[in-house]
């Protein structure tokens, strides 16, 4: 028998409205990085807090000790995200993981593959270094402005997340101390907010669980069985750190590591390049269905589900749109679900 759900209040119609017109306002405006750093640190308070009352039970809690011991561990929480941050900046800026020394690395290795890449390959690249440095000067100069715009953008971005952070624990700070007294459409947004943030934890860490899982099996091929045959690619850590980053991303992410590996194994030779390819595609073959359990499990959706949001989300809104698509898929399936619709 199916459960009569209530109609929607004008409470709910209300707070349905304006939590759609914040996550659009947050897309059209690029407050997204925001918004991951404020749900990640309040998501990691709440999931270690749990814990940490356990080890330290009391008959007593007063508010004033929940308070300390919530800002404490939201100290903590930020001090860690952020050193992890600057510690991941300062490795793609060091020798041992320069991004720039490894797209110089990819361009001559392309260079110095062309008598082994077939004719069909080669129509689409210059014609030899000189001319790849000229294209180079060329596009630089025609996208300077963009360029001196990203770097600005890269200072906001920046500014965004610590913003983002510290509203996040200060939520954190609140929800720990705070009586649920709220107002029937305070009441109606909080409910919208606990539903998003739901969503969030079990997309995210499902997504960091993928990106974790493809690292290793990428380290493994790289630092394992490759030098077992006698192979040794270049900028091997660099490699599996980019691929753990942009592995965060779904579907592209992948696409993107896996261009990386491939064209560097090309240092060596077509063979290995073509071996590469090969083990790149069988892995994640096997980490399709693996993607599709993990975070399908999680939001209740197929994989065709999210790839067309994240196909909608990217046509409407760029590379913010992909990174957003399985969070608010997921809270749009969790509102659904509230009214028993699917």
């Amino acid at each position: 028998m199916i459960k009569k759900i209530p109609s929607p209040t004008l409470y709910e119609i209300s707070a349905w409205t304006l939590t759609g017109l914040t996550l659009l306002f947050i897309l059209v405006f690029n407050l997204l990085p925001a918004l991951l750093a404020g749900l990640l640190v309040y998501e990691l308070v709440h999931i270690i807090t749990p814990y940490i009352a356990r080890q330290f039970p009391t008959k007593r809690p007063s508010n004033r000790s929940k308070f300390w011991a919530a800002g404490i561990l939201v100290m903590i929480v930020v001090s860690l995200l952020g050193l992890a941050g600057v510690g991941l900046v300062a490795f793609f800026r060091s020798d041992a993981g320069s991004l720039t020394v490894l797209l110089a690395k990819m361009a001559q290795i392309i260079e110095d593959s062309r008598k082994i890449l077939p004719s069909w390959v080669l129509e689409h690249l210059p014609a030899d270094a000189i001319t790849f440095k000229e294209e180079a000067t060329i596009w630089l100069r025609s996208h300077a402005g963009e360029l001196q715009v990203v770097g600005k953008e890269a200072g906001r971005i920046t500014a965004h997340v610590i913003l983002g952070m510290v509203i996040g624990g200060m939520l954190a700070v609140r929800e720990a101390v705070a009586i649920d007294n709220f107002k029937p459409f305070a009441r109606a947004l909080a409910e919208r907010g606990s539903l998003f943030s739901d969503a969030f934890q079990r997309v995210v860490f499902a997504q960091l669980r993928i990106a974790t899982i493809n690292a290793i099996f990428t380290a493994i091929y790289l630092a394992v069985v490759l030098p077992l045959m006698g192979i040794h690619l270049p900028l091997v850590k660099t490699m599996i750190a980019i691929t753990f980053v942009v592995g965060l991303i779904p579907v592209i992410g992948n696409l993107i590591s896996n261009t990386i590996v491939v064209v560097v194994s090309l240092s060596q030779s077509l063979g290995v390049a073509v071996g590469s390819l090969i083990y790149l595609i069988v892995i994640h073959k096997f980490e399709y269905f693996l993607n599709a359990r993990i975070v399908g499990s999680q939001i209740r959706a197929n994989a065709w589900e999210l790839l067309i949001a994240m196909l909608a989300m990217e046509a409407a809104f760029g590379l913010a749109g992909i990174v957003a698509a399985p969070i608010y898929y997921a809270y749009i399936k969790s509102e659904l679900r509230e009214r028993n619709l699917v």
